[in-house]
C-alpha cells in the first residue's frame, strides 16, 4: 500500500486538525479532514486538502483511512519491563509492586539482564509506531552504576529509530544523602538525562525538593517527578512541587506523573493546586492503565470505587499541558501492556472520557509530550517535516478505537518498516530462577 520508493503521493487520507497545522478548514465534527500527502526522499513535501473529483493518477487512494504522526511516549519503565514471569505482584497493590520490583532489582538486574529487556521493549514500541520514548531508570545504589551505561548504549543503538530519553528514579528520601545524590545528578547530566524522584509526604519534603531543584539548576537539567500515586487525600506533593518551582524560579521543563490523589481532594484544595501548577508551568502525565490497575485495589476483593486517574480535563482547561503514556509493562506495577500508544490512547479515551468532543486530545500522545521532551516537530504532520506516520484502517474514531489495528502500517523516513514484534520466548532464559 505504501510504495517502496523515495517519492509518492497518498491521496484521500484523514488527518486530524490538532495534529496537522496549516491544513486549513473542512474538518468534520471529530476534527478530521480529507487530505493528500506528498512524500519526497523521507520528508513530507506537501499536505493539501483532498479534492474528491481530482485524485491524481500517480497517487495511492487510501479511501479515507486515518493517518496519525508517530507516537511520543513520555513516561515508561523499560528497565523494569517483562519481569512479571519471575517476580509477579503478590496481591496487585502498590506496595506489593514496590516490594516485588525492589527484590527483583537487587537479585537480578545485571547489565545483560537490563539490556536485553530494554531492547525487547524498544522493539515492541518501534513496531507499534513510537518515535520517541522517555524511560525512568531505577537509580538507587548500586543500580545507577549498572543501568545508566546500559541506557547510554541503548540510546546510541536505537538512534534514528526511537529518540530515547532517560530520567533517574529514586524515592525522595534518597536526596537526604546529599553527597550521593549530587554525584547522581552529575552522572545524569553527563548522560544528558533528566533528573527525577518519587515524592512522598515526608516531614522534610520542602527541604528535599529545594535540593533537587538546586541540582537541576546547577546542571541545567529538566525535572520529572512521580507524585501522589495514592488515594490518600493528604498526599499533596504535586502542590509542593509547584510551589518549589515558583520559589526557586525554575525555568526548565517539569513533568509530573500520576497525581492520583488530586481526584480525591476537596474542590477548594484542587483549585488551589491547579492554580499553582498552571502558574509554575508544570506539565502532567496520567498513566491510565497502570493507575486503573493499582489504585483502589481492595484486600477484601470488593469492587474498586474509582478509576485512579488524575484531573486531566480540569488541568487542560487551565492551560496545563497534559499527556497520557504507557508507564509499566508486564512487571509488578502493571501485569499487561506492550508499549502500544494506540492502546494507551484507546484506554485513556474510555477511562478519562477524552471524547464528546474529541477536541485536541490526540495531542496527548503526540505533540504535547514532544514539547515536554523538547523534541521539535515531533508529534505533528506538516510540510517540511519528517515522513514519520502511521496508517490505520479506521476512518473515524469509533473505527480506530474499536479494534487493535494490529495490521497498521508504520512509516519512518517515508518507508514502511518491518513490523515484527519480538517473541516472548526470547526472554525465557532470563526468567529462570
Amino acid at each position: 500500500m505504501i510504495p517502496n520508493t523515495g517519492s509518492y503521493r497518498l491521496a484521500n487520507v484523514r488527518l486530524h486538525a490538532s495534529l496537522s497545522p496549516g491544513l486549513g478548514a473542512g474538518f468534520d465534527r471529530d476534527g478530521f479532514a480529507l487530505a493528500d500527502i506528498t512524500v519526497t526522499e523521507g520528508k513530507i513535501a506537501a499536505i493539501s486538502a483532498h479534492r474528491r473529483a481530482a485524485t491524481p493518477l500517480d497517487a495511492v487512494d487510501l479511501g479515507g483511512r486515518i493517518v496519525l504522526p508517530c507516537f511520543v511516549d513520555c513516561h515508561t519503565h523499560i528497565d523494569k519491563g517483562h519481569i512479571w514471569p519471575r517476580k509477579p505482584n503478590p496481591d496487585g497493590t502498590f506496595m506489593g509492586a514496590l516490594n516485588a520490583a525492589g527484590a527483583d532489582r537487587a537479585a537480578r538486574w545485571s547489565a545483560e539482564d537490563v539490556a536485553r529487556r530494554m531492547d525487547f521493549s524498544l522493539r515492541c514500541a518501534y513496531a507499534h509506531g513510537t518515535r520517541a520514548l522517555r524511560t525512568h531508570l531505577d537509580s538507587v545504589a548500586p543500580q545507577e552504576e549498572i543501568s545508566w551505561p546500559v541506557f547510554e548504549a541503548m540510546r546510541e543503538a536505537w538512534r534514528g529509530r526511537i529518540e530515547l530519553q532517560g530520567a533517574c528514579l529514586l524515592g525522595i528520601e534518597g536526596v537526604r544523602d546529599r553527597k550521593w545524590f549530587d554525584r547522581l545528578a552529575k552522572r545524569v547530566a553527563a548522560a544528558k538525562g533528566v533528573l527525577g524522584v518519587v515524592t512522598y509526604m515526608v516531614p522534610d519534603l520542602e527541604e528535599l525538593l529545594d535540593h533537587v531543584f538546586a541540582q537541576a539548576i546547577k546542571h541545567g537539567l529538566d525535572l520529572d517527578f512521580h507524585a501522589d500515586e495514592t488515594d490518600d487525600i493528604a498526599a499533596i506533593s504535586l502542590k509542593k512541587i509547584a510551589e518549589a518551582a515558583l520559589w526557586n524560579g525554575f525555568e526548565g521543563k517539569i513533568l509530573v506523573g500520576h497525581c492520583c490523589s488530586l481526584a480525591r481532594q476537596p474542590d477548594l484544595d484542587v483549585l488551589d493546586t491547579l492554580d499553582k501548577v498552571a502558574k509554575a508551568g508544570l506539565a502532567v502525565v496520567s498513566l491510565p492503565m497502570c493507575n486503573l490497575y493499582l489504585q483502589d485495589r481492595r484486600a477484601d476483593q470488593t469492587t474498586p470505587r474509582w478509576r485512579g486517574v488524575t484531573l486531566l480535563h480540569e488541568m487542560k482547561a487551565r492551560g496545563i499541558p497534559v499527556a497520557v503514556a504507557s508507564d509499566n509493562t508486564r512487571d509488578p506495577f502493571y501485569a499487561y501492556g506492550d508499549l502500544d500508544m494506540l492502546e494507551v490512547y484507546r484506554m485513556a479515551t474510555r477511562i478519562l472520557h477524552l471524547d464528546h468532543p474529541v477536541s485536541d486530545w490526540p495531542q496527548a500522545v503526540t505533540a504535547t509530550p514532544a514539547k515536554v521532551m523538547r523534541l521539535d516537530r515531533f508529534g505533528t504532520l506538516a510540510s517540511g517535516g519528517d515522513a514519520d506516520f502511521i496508517l490505520f484502517k479506521g476512518r473515524s474514531w469509533t473505527e480506530l478505537l474499536s479494534r487493535p489495528e494490529s495490521d497498521r502500517i508504520v512509516v519512518r523516513a517515508g518507508r514502511a518498516i518491518e513490523r515484527q514484534l519480538p517473541d516472548y520466548a526470547e526472554l525465557d532464559e532470563l526468567m529462570v530462577e
